[in-house]
């Protein structure tokens, strides 16, 4: 039985090998992420991996407790970092440790997934995601403040078809296990990949 923090070691591994894959035009493309594109998120997923817990949140009271602030200035601090560095930082910091490492290695694994699948949806690189790994990044993605997927699914009962996993009570949203990671962390792209009835609340939810 691999540990989260295994897991989570594991996925930035995959995440440094997928960047490591992809062309110069693929490198540029746009995320899944607002703005971003490939690199700026290669770029802040480096920005926390060794950011001890007291530095996390001095930069936060920084940026008056805005974390989206923060990402946007970490990715500006990266922005000269070359694709080598960005790769080789992921590489050599596979395995969590300070904030990331929070909650078992928790934080560091659903991070890592919802974002490797923010540059592999617009790509058109489709993987399979382990039921482990996946069910642990479930369960964190609904109780993680960051990640507000509670709040997006309040009143709602979510499915995964793929995985034994449920979690919610009200009208039903159902599908693949990694699109309602991703539907729970605020990706409208994953919405086409979702069924039943509260698909049109959760949709409106996410503005798309």
């Amino acid at each position: 039985m691999y540990s989260k923090t295994e897991w989570a070691t594991a996925e930035r591994q995959e995440f440094a090998d997928l960047l490591d894959c992809l062309d110069d035009e693929q490198w540029s493309a746009p995320s899944l992420c607002g703005d971003w594109r490939v690199r700026d998120v290669g770029a802040h997923l480096v920005a926390y991996l060794d950011r001890s817990r007291a530095g996390f949140f001095a930069k936060m009271a920084l940026h008056l407790g805005r974390v989206d602030r923060l990402n946007t200035a970490d990715v500006t601090r990266l922005s000269k970092w070359s694709r080598e560095d960005i790769i080789d930082a992921v590489r050599a910091n596979a395995e969590p440790r300070g904030v990331s490492s929070g909650f078992g290695g928790r934080i560091a694994l659903t991070e890592c997934m919802i974002h490797q699948q923010d540059v592999r949806r617009p790509l058109r690189i489709p993987r399979t995601i382990a039921s482990g790994p996946l069910l642990a990044a479930l369960d964190f993605a609904r109780i993680a403040p960051l990640i507000r997927g509670a709040i997006r699914t309040r009143g709602l009962q979510m499915i995964a078809t793929d995985v034994d996993w449920t979690a919610g009570h009200g009208p039903e949203v159902r599908g693949p296990g990694e699109a309602v990671l991703m539907a729970m962390a605020g990706r409208p792209d994953a919405l086409p990949q979702l069924s039943g009835p509260g698909v049109r609340e959760l949709s409106r939810r996410l503005d798309a």
